[in-house]
């Protein structure tokens, strides 16, 4: 196996920048993910990666080589497309072994590798079957088990689950991680699903406009987001957040006012923060409490609640806040449409985000998290 690294790497379309100055350094034997919205240059980064797209400027290592003008087929990597690919024609053990049919291996190299794999992802029974006769998760394995064959060192996934439906997408993702942890391979994975990231990956780099907005363990990026962005995007339902004014900063808080003539102080660093500047307070769903010891509480008119069994979602408007907020309970909360609730503010849970969205660094440390 190896290990990748990017160094200023861009990629650009006549005028139009897709990557832009990606530093990164991906270990021997780490699954990385690649999170982040439609647009944000994920794919194409992983492309790069793959050989499938030239790299406008920067230099691109697998293990100690810069791979920047290798072809694809010499770059040591395999790649799990969205789309399985299957010849519709072939059975699974056919389909397996043609790419290895192309290069010429002997074949008894490649019944080994074709058992081996069917073996490992538990496709045994199923070698002489054609992908008409197979489920979806089956069919993603068979495509994972084409790229395991070739014995690559980097394996990259490109939105491998996105054709499977929610209960396929669940087991997949069980399936991937646990692949890993046999192979001990390094892994890039890429998804617009937030869900995946925080379950599969050892690091998840989130990116924004071809930019890394921060890279980090998915707890990390859940409890320190480094940017509103990352902290919109991190974490099902998204944080809430809302307008509010600094009154007083120092490097151990800074005291913002809120709608509803009320201030709060919260333990974050305001070096970089002026009085009279606007800032963004953030909360998450499941951080508004409903005890009397909350430094805030302010009241709010239930809109919709979505009830999902073992939580209950309420949404509702507050006075002076422009968005909809979102708290998280418990699935027996009795909560109806046009209930006033309270919702009650910690300031330690709490996130306040600069102007140019980066985030006060925060100085509560969340417990039990091992980062």
């Amino acid at each position: 196996m190896a290990s990748v690294t990017l160094r200023n790497v861009y990629k650009r379309y006549g005028d139009i920048e897709v990557t832009r100055n990606v530093n990164l350094d991906i270990q021997d034997g780490e699954f990385v993910v690649f999170v982040g919205p439609s647009g944000c240059g994920k794919s194409t980064l992983l492309r790069m990666i793959a050989g499938l797209e030239d790299i406008s400027d920067g230099d691109l290592y697998i293990g100690e080589s810069r791979v920047n003008n290798l072809p694809p087929k010499e770059r040591e990597v395999g790649m799990v497309f969205q789309s399985y690919a299957l010849y519709p024609h072939m059975n699974v053990a056919e389909n397996m072994a043609f790419g290895l049919k192309l290069a010429k291996v002997q074949k008894g190299e490649i019944d080994r590798r074709v058992n081996d794999a069917a073996h490992l992802l538990q496709l045994d029974p199923l070698l002489e079957r054609k992908p008409k006769d197979l489920s979806g998760g089956q069919r993603q394995r068979v495509a994972i088990g084409r790229t395991i064959v070739r014995e690559p060192e980097v394996f990259l996934f490109d939105e491998p689950l996105s054709n499977l439906d929610a209960s396929l997408r669940v087991q997949m993702r069980i399936e991937i991680s646990s692949l890993h942890k046999r192979l001990g391979a390094t892994m890039i994975y890429v998804t617009h699903d937030q869900v995946e990231a925080m379950t599969m990956a050892d690091t998840i780099v989130a990116l924004d406009h071809g930019s890394i907005a921060q890279v980090g363990k998915p707890l990390e990026l859940y409890h320190y987001p480094a940017t509103r962005f990352v902290a919109g995007f991190i974490g099902s339902p998204k944080m809430n957040f809302v307008a509010c004014k600094a009154v007083k900063v120092s490097s151990q808080e800074v005291t913002v006012s809120l709608p509803g003539a009320t201030q709060l102080t919260l333990p974050v660093n305001g070096t970089d923060v002026t009085e009279g500047d606007m800032l963004t307070l953030g909360i998450r769903p499941e951080h508004f409490c409903t005890e009397e010891d909350c430094e805030l509480s302010m009241a709010g008119e239930v809109t919709v609640v979505e009830r999902l069994g073992y939580q209950t979602l309420v949404h509702m408007t507050v006075e002076g806040v422009d968005d909809i907020l979102t708290m998280r309970t418990d699935g027996g909360n009795p909560v109806q449409e046009g209930d006033t609730v309270t919702l009650g503010i910690r300031a330690n849970r709490c996130h306040l985000f600069r102007g140019d969205g980066n985030a006060c660094p925060r100085l509560y440390k969340e417990p039990c998290v091992d980062l």
